[in-house]
């Protein structure tokens, strides 16, 4: 049984009106029209320890997250730009919903019960076209509606979508809502639910940038990386798993033990190579759907270190290996090779065309579940 779905569906998502709900917990201001003149707002999401988060409604991007070192200063810690237009024309994909799935489809193609889809292809490696990240229009590019809220006593946000039947080639209408909440302890906690009126596939992450350091501080070749993920997934040229779960003993996929990222980056291995760096997904060790730690990250000269809980069966770890330096982000530096990392917590990449992947299907009548927490500290 897939630990994502859970039966019966006790409340349909219900989709508000189009403007933004106020709440003085959570401050908002105006992040820009896009090219289309929608407007976009800003949130701000803080605890008193002075942790923040600001996310926007456009694509629910993780605009910035501010976290102290270990003497106290603050810095932000994601990268990206200054304005909802900015994202629109020049980071799109930058630390946003990435839906409705997440990753790669081999082909742009899938079969469901019997019946072949076709989807936008928006990408290709090895001359291979492929779905990436929900297409050509993918979640990210959506302005979300957005209701400003208090959880447990903490500012929360509350984000949701509709995907008709048909969005990108997609099958079924999908309600989506995503509640962002920072915590007393410093973390940052994304939940997902969604529903749909068909059968469809369904893997929702959040492709954020990290540099510890600090963003615009260069690369990060020297954070070390724990995985609790005694195997991944190896790719083809163009990138989509070849369907096996290999073991990462004795090879650069081995982070069951700290390493610097780019200790493994540097080695001669092919599965390096075909990315330019790491973009592979690691299949991690808790399979059970239960809140697990996935990851640590420690920047040794800063401190700071990041905790990365999931109850999805895998993470995909991206080192920005395409950047070149032609990106100028929000503190006015240009973003070098491996000038940050993601960790996006996942089902598998093209799982609908592997069949002995964790099933993405989700059916009429079940509720997509899906919680990832990003926790800070100092070391």
């Amino acid at each position: 049984m897939n630990p994502r779905l859970v039966l019966p569906l006790a409340l349909a998502l219900t989709i508000p009106a189009l403007h933004a709900a106020a709440d003085p917990a959570v401050p908002s201001r105006s992040f820009g029209t896009l090219s289309d003149g929608r407007e976009t707002r800003l949130f701000t999401l803080a605890n008193k320890s002075g942790f923040s988060a600001e996310i926007t409604d456009l694509g629910g991007i993780i605009v910035s997250i501010r976290t102290p070192d270990r003497a106290g200063r603050i810095a932000d810690v994601i990268l990206g730009v200054s304005s909802g237009g900015e994202f629109e024309a020049k980071a799109a994909g930058f630390n946003a919903i990435t839906g409705r799935y997440a990753n790669r489809i081999a082909g742009g193609r899938f079969k469901l019960d019997g019946k072949e889809h076709t989807l936008a292809t928006n990408s290709s490696s090895g001359g291979v076209p492929v779905h990436l990240h929900g297409g050509r229009r993918g979640f990210n590019r959506a302005v979300w509606r957005a209701e400003g809220t208090v959880v447990d006593g903490l500012p929360a946000l509350r984000l949701r979508h509709r995907s008709l039947a048909g969005d990108e080639g997609y099958p079924g209408t999908l309600d989506v809502e995503v509640l962002y909440r920072v915590k007393a302890d410093n973390s940052l906690r994304i939940d997902y639910t969604a529903t749909t009126d068909a059968p469809t596939h369904v893997n929702l992450t959040n492709h954020a940038y990290f540099n510890l350091k600090g963003e615009g501080e260069g690369d990060i070749l020297d954070h070390v990386l724990t995985l609790r993920a005694a195997r991944y997934t190896p790719v083809l040229p163009s990138l989509i798993p070849t369907g096996e779960l290999a073991p990462v003993a004795g090879t650069p996929f081995d982070f069951t033990r700290a390493r610097r990222i780019g200790e493994g980056i540097t080695a001669d291995h092919p599965q390096i190579a075909l990315g330019r760096g790491y973009d592979h997904n690691f299949v991690l060790d808790s399979q059970n759907g239960s809140l697990a730690l996935a990851a640590t990250v420690m920047e040794p000269v800063s401190g700071r270190m990041l905790e990365v809980l999931t109850t999805e069966p895998g993470v995909q770890l991206f080192t920005s290996n395409h950047f070149a330096g032609k990106l100028t982000g929000k503190s006015g530096r240009p973003y070098p090779r491996f000038g940050g990392f993601c960790l996006e917590t996942q089902h598998y990449p093209d799982s609908p065309n592997q069949p002995t992947f964790p099933s993405t299907v989700l059916r009429p009548g079940s509720t997509f579940r899906s919680t990832t927490v990003f926790r800070f500290s100092v070391r």
